[in-house]
């Protein structure tokens, strides 16, 4: 789980890029991914897009819709292929939450042929958007903000909201509710992807958490007890994350091989983030190696 711990080599990671956290927290939106993928030098005065727009010619149609649960009513942002019929995605963010680079990773899959829902699951508290990228929230004590808004999202709160995010989406018409459902989660997301599972094995067919925190517990619900049969588990564990708990990953395979679970596990070459675009430790090949092995495991299970 993204800790203040994983704050302490940002600073490094960002002269790396060029930057100071000053001028990454100026930046904003696509900028701001830009930044982070390397592809925008500090003082460089260039500020083209770093969305995905012009990868996948896919049109897409887009926007923040209001999803009722039963623990009030979540804003989320949908993404998904216009004029067509596409397999559901659920897209929970880390601790940052729903902001401008979930956005574009929702939409890059979305021209992959997903229809995308992203989670605000701070909405119980606030609504979306709180934070510009993770500098600015670290720059407005993120932490200590999110605190009490973390502290409700228990495993079964989150299971609640899953459930109604997957009834959510078997009603849109640009569904293919033939198909089974995705989930992906980072950060903090990790965990609720394999929430989502457990509360839905009958829709949701894959799940995958991108060093997500929180995998391993001694509680009932931790994930490693819930993993589901029928359900594609792709686990990429960041390298610094695999230092602090070095077992995690073992205990994760001998529950998935004790339940006949189909489950990727790997350590993955970048640290706590490294998926993430906005983030100072995104790593563009080890995210393009995960993003692949993704949508590899939504096209065999979906």
């Amino acid at each position: 789980m993204c800790d203040e711990s994983d704050l302490a080599g940002w600073d490094k990671k960002l002269t790396d890029k060029g930057l100071s956290r000053r001028q990454f927290a100026a930046l904003s939106g696509a900028a701001a991914i830009t930044a982070c993928s390397g592809e925008l030098s500090a003082g460089a005065g260039n500020q083209q897009s770093a969305n995905f727009d012009e990868q996948i010619p896919t049109q897409i149609d887009q926007g923040m819709v209001s999803i009722a649960t039963a623990d009030g009513t979540m804003d989320a942002y949908f993404a998904r292929p216009s004029r067509r019929k596409s397999p559901a995605v659920i897209l929970w963010p880390d601790i940052a939450s729903l902001r401008s680079s979930k956005r574009e990773m929702a939409k890059r899959l979305a021209r992959e042929g997903y229809a995308v829902l992203v989670a605000n699951p701070y909405y119980r508290d606030v609504p979306a958007d709180q934070f510009e990228n993770s500098v600015q929230f670290r720059e407005s004590d993120g932490f200590q903000t999110v605190r009490p808004w973390r502290e409700k999202l228990s495993s079964r709160a989150v299971m609640r909201d899953a459930d109604a995010l997957v009834s959510w989406l078997d009603q849109q018409s640009t569904v293919d509710t033939a198909k089974g459902i995705g989930t992906q989660g980072y950060c903090m997301g990790g965990p609720f992807t394999v929430y989502t599972a457990h509360s839905r094995p009958d829709r949701v067919k894959a799940a995958a958490s991108f060093h997500g925190g929180g995998l391993v517990r001694d509680d009932a619900d931790s994930p490693h007890k819930i993993l589901e049969q029928g359900t594609s588990y792709l686990i990429a564990i960041a390298k610094n994350d695999d230092a602090k708990a070095p077992v995690d990953k073992g205990a994760l395979q001998s529950a998935a091989d004790a339940g006949s679970i189909s489950a990727e596990i790997e350590v993955y070459g970048g640290d706590h983030g490294w998926c993430v675009p906005d983030n100072p430790a995104y790593a563009r090949a080890e995210a393009e190696r995960a993003w692949a092995r993704l949508l590899a495991t939504y096209e065999g299970a979906l």
